[in-house]
């Protein structure tokens, strides 16, 4: 069981063992007891543990063995579609539909996403974020039929985990953390915050594998290229905006 926030680890390999059921609603309990905008949490936890479901929403996933494996995927959405009916139902007129409340909704899932991560892991259970749901949003949205005003931000495999990886490597504290203000990075500071993930046993056989002179360049030319940030950033955007974040 994992104990400590320290030890998290994305887990990319999962037993066929189920989830028990009361465990699943412990874990997803605590998604809602997350910080959110207003108390009004506006998201939605899409729970998808039939088979037949996760093999339609596997491809979103490129087919990921995470993603195929295993037994519990949950969709955290943005949710102003919620609210808004209450609101009307109440006699009230909602003012969401629009980029602000986007990002505030989206903060919600997010940090529901993260009580649900940690509770998952305090029974023992691992977990990985799939960035690839801004990839493929649509047909998400289109397979869980979301309603206008929800939108897919992150997806979260959870189960047994079947192997125990190592720790991924972290920038030190000083890389991240600004006292006051904003430290802006000198060249010399640069250097210093990458020096241990660039001298890593790791980059070495990436840098091998790829054939390039530096980790920079995998992340610029291989993993994240320019062309397919600018599509990708596109398509995400005019979704969000068909499901009518964008109104005012």
């Amino acid at each position: 069981m994992i104990k400590e926030i320290r030890e998290h680890r994305s887990i990319r390999s999962y037993k066929d063992d189920p989830v028990p059921d009361e465990i699943l609603s412990e874990i997803l309990a605590a998604g809602t007891r997350a910080s959110n905008t207003g108390n009004m949490q506006l998201y939605s936890m899409v729970v998808t543990r039939d088979p037949g479901m996760r093999e339609k929403l596997a491809p979103c996933h490129f087919n990921q063995p995470c993603a195929v494996q295993a037994p519990v995927l949950i969709t955290f959405c943005a949710d102003i579609h919620r609210f808004s009916l209450w609101c009307r139902q109440r006699g009230a007129e909602p003012a969401y539909d629009n980029f602000a409340w986007f990002v505030n909704a989206a903060t919600d899932a997010l940090l529901a996403s993260q009580n649900v991560a940690l509770e998952a892991e305090a029974h023992g259970l691992g977990i990985c974020y799939l960035g690839t749901t801004i990839y493929t949003a649509e047909r998400i949205a289109r397979i869980l039929e979301l309603p206008a005003g929800v939108v897919p931000v992150t997806v979260m495999t959870i189960g047994y985990p079947a192997l125990d990886p190592g720790l991924t490597d972290r920038l030190p504290l000083e890389g991240v953390v600004h006292y006051e203000k904003y430290e802006d990075y000198s060249p010399e500071r640069i250097d210093s915050i990458w020096a241990e993930k660039e001298a890593s046993e790791e980059t070495v056989k990436l840098l091998d594998t790829n054939g390039l002179p530096n980790l920079a360049r995998i992340f610029t030319e291989r993993r994240y290229k320019a062309e397919d940030n600018v599509a990708i950033s596109r398509s995400y955007l005019e979704f969000i905006r068909e499901k009518g974040f964008f109104n005012q």
